[in-house]
């Protein structure tokens, strides 16, 4: 596609702030929680990750699509982000094991993207204002694009797990594993399960809405609470179960959403972060070994660190170097651990790996 072709596009903001930009080549419109990711590489894990349903992304790398598109790295069923905002979009890719280039996938799915926006200033902006709704288009009717964002909810207070979880509950790995984990769909990424049944796990896999009942029926070893979008407190639910399994003493653990929800479980308050953590290059402290992560994050909601630390039941194992924000914690005298960040890291370091090694431990020394 020629460059001087495309269509004018246009993003804006909840406060009226407007950048203009051009099509990639789809026509539409999209709205959504503006959010940014400072990763250098793994967009199509980025655009496929359930965590960012509702939200429109905007990278902060110059040039998305490049490398082009391969199947084995979706980390979930198709795109969930809500559109992408980008500044150079590559029509061709250079990758040799890419399936297809972006533009093609986008069309698949009907996708709005728009590029050629200035990042920087729009990161600028968003870092300084904070998180809030947003819409693009290719429309650029200003006053019925803003008219349509005044009815997107704000995603403080919205459940959304519900929209992305499995309907039915389904298997993952050898029926003959070692070890047989229920696994509670919140969001959850393909990279998750695949770091299961790499140790040696027979994985269960169920609804947002299932019961202890439902779990404990698998008979499994342990048990797991996924990633995923929107706003804990809505999961009762969820917060039900994971005080169940925990007062119980049986081996639980929960990433990211999961994470927030055993601390609602516990009473422990969660808010709305100004912008949230998401990239693949944040500093975490283990406070119980004293060593260093570069982990690979994606949040806008957060635990609250004070309370966890007068709680005198949990405690804080994981800090957040740049904000010193909670990013770990467990329950004393419970097989329960979990942590606010993706040690899956799909994409991101490994550093963060050892966490399902330690889940795996922990459900050895329970049997």
């Amino acid at each position: 596609m020629k460059y001087e072709a495309r269509k004018k596009a246009i993003l804006i903001l909840k406060d009226g702030t407007m950048f203009e930009g051009k099509s990639v080549g789809i026509d539409g419109t999209a709205v959504g929680e503006i959010c940014f990711n400072t990763g250098t590489t793994g967009y199509q894990e980025i655009f496929t990750d359930p965590s960012y349903y509702g939200q429109l992304m905007v990278t902060t790398n110059a040039h998305i699509g490049n490398y082009g598109i391969n199947a084995e790295e979706e980390e979930s069923e198709g795109i969930k982000i809500a559109g992408l905002v980008c500044r150079n979009f590559s029509f061709d890719y250079s990758r040799i094991n890419a399936e297809e280039d972006l533009l093609t996938y986008f069309k698949k799915q009907n996708f709005v993207a728009i590029s050629d926006i200035d990042t920087r200033a729009l990161v600028r902006y968003i870092r300084d204002k904070g998180a809030m709704n947003a819409i693009i288009s290719t429309d650029t009717d200003i006053e019925s694009l803003k008219k349509q964002l005044e009815s997107v909810p704000s995603m403080d207070g919205l459940e959304l797990a519900s929209q992305v979880s499995t309907k039915e509950p389904y298997t993952v790995g050898n029926e003959n594993a070692t070890y047989k984990i229920a696994a509670l769909d919140i969001g959850i990424k393909r990279n998750i399960l695949r770091n299961l049944t790499q140790r040696d796990c027979y994985v269960k896999v169920f609804p947002y809405d299932a019961s202890f009942e439902d779990l404990s029926s698998f008979n499994p070893d342990g048990y797991f609470l996924s990633n995923g979008p929107g706003d804990p407190t809505p999961l009762e639910n969820a917060q039900k179960l994971a005080k169940e399994i925990v007062d119980k003493d049986l081996p639980l653990f929960g990433i990211c959403l999961g994470h927030q929800v055993i601390a609602l479980a516990h009473d422990i308050p969660t808010y709305k972060m100004h912008n949230g953590h998401r990239g693949i290059n944040h500093p975490v402290k283990n406070l119980l070994t004293g060593k260093g992560e570069i982990t690979s994050q994606n949040h806008g909601f957060v635990v609250d660190k004070s309370a966890v630390e007068a709680h005198d039941v949990l405690e804080m194992t994981h800090e957040h170097l740049n904000d010193q924000s909670l990013a770990g914690m467990r329950v004393k005298d419970k097989n329960c651990f979990s942590v606010q960040y993706h040690p899956e890291a799909s994409p991101g370091p490994h550093d963060s790996s050892y966490l399902f090694d330690q889940f795996i431990e922990m459900i050895k020394a329970s049997k």
